[in-house]
């Protein structure tokens, strides 16, 4: 089973983003779809597949600290 996690933009460079995920910044390839900071995006295996909205990110993470993946 493959998981993407949300995380919010930090940093854009030309193909790749810094991404934050609850304190702990990834490098992150950004190629598939324009991203500025500030966005919160679905990343998964180092790549950016996605945009959420600020609420799809939120009921996310909430899920996650429920299973215990953000602890």
């Amino acid at each position: 089973m493959c998981v993407a996690l949300p995380g919010t933009v930090i940093e854009v460079k030309e193909h790749s983003a810094l991404v934050d995920f609850s304190g702990n910044r990834v490098e992150a390839e950004s190629g598939l779809l324009e991203v500025k900071a500030g966005d919160k995006v679905l990343v998964h295996a180092g790549c950016i597949l996605q945009k959420v909205s600020m609420r799809e990110a939120e009921e996310m993470e909430e899920l996650f600290e429920e299973l215990g993946a953000f602890a």
